[in-house]
């Protein structure tokens, strides 16, 4: 027997996304993206000639803003840019325009759980990103860094992904993100509420590959074998959590983030301008 939901969503059912592109007249690349009642937007200036202090000159680099809804940029933003900028360089094509910087500004609109998704945190666990398998390290071979977040929200990749695409950055794929959290009876539920988060022991973050349609040779699109789909990005996890529930959360994001891919593949194909692609 599943957990009663609020709003009456099962606990696999996403809340209705909602994504626009092309929205800002100034920025190179835009989109919006709202989950329910939560909504961010996020615009991609760049490339720009020059790197940052200690990036690589050889490659492109990435530069990520986190604004919030209210207040200053601190620590927590600071942690949830870290995140955001590991993911990105991940999927972006980072040898095609060396030496330039594209910068990448998520603002906050409105919270309503599963925001700072891109990063959603908690005093805990474990940060993945970089490379794929189900619980691995990073591309140097090191133990993944951990740093501490505090809850919070959720994590925002689709609205970046979408606004490098509109600013025609080059993606070796797509990528969506997936919030899974766990009840205080054990029960996985995906894409909380602000208020429910507030229930949960424990949080899954996870951002998986959406590699049907990429530009890279076919022979890339498996690491060790295996098909580059069944692989995951990033894993933020918050709580406490066995490894079987995590297995869970693992399996039950993947098989959301299907219905997501698609919904965010659709929203980026040409559309009629002011118009915005929905989806219940």
């Amino acid at each position: 027997m599943e957990a009663e939901r609020i709003d009456g969503r099962t606990a696999n059912q996403l809340r209705p996304l909602a994504c626009s592109h092309n929205i800002l007249n100034r920025a190179h690349g835009s989109a919006s993206w709202s989950q329910g009642d939560t909504k961010v937007l996020a615009a991609v200036y760049g490339p720009k000639a020059g790197t940052k202090k200690n990036e690589n000159p050889e490659k492109a680099c990435i530069e990520i803003i986190w604004k919030p809804k209210t207040g200053q940029i601190g620590k927590l933003e600071k942690e949830y840019e870290m995140i955001l900028k590991r993911t990105l360089q991940s999927i972006c094509v980072l040898t095609i325009n060396p030496n330039t910087t594209t910068s990448v500004i998520v603002q906050v609109v409105n919270d309503d759980g599963a925001v700072s998704f891109m990063v959603k945190n908690l005093s805990h666990n474990s940060v993945v990103s970089g490379g794929f398998g189900l619980l691995y390290k990073d591309n140097q071979g090191s133990n993944p860094s951990t740093p501490n977040f505090k809850k919070d929200g959720g994590f925002i990749l689709p609205p970046p992904c979408a606004a490098l695409v509109d600013a025609g950055i080059p993606l070796k794929h797509l990528a969506v993100a997936i919030c899974c959290c766990l009840t205080e009876s054990e029960y996985v539920m995906l894409d909380p509420t602000k208020l429910e988060e507030q229930k949960m022991k424990a949080f899954a973050y996870l951002v998986f590959p959406n590699s049907i349609l990429s530009v890279l040779p076919e022979g890339a699109l498996k690491v060790k074998g295996e098909p580059m789909e069944h692989g995951i990005i990033t894993s933020v996890t918050q709580g406490a959590m066995s490894v079987d529930n995590y297995l869970n959360c693992l399996e039950r994001g993947r098989a959301a983030s299907t219905k997501m891919s698609a919904f965010l593949r659709r929203s980026l194909q040409p559309q009629i301008p002011g118009d915005s692609s929905k989806a219940e």
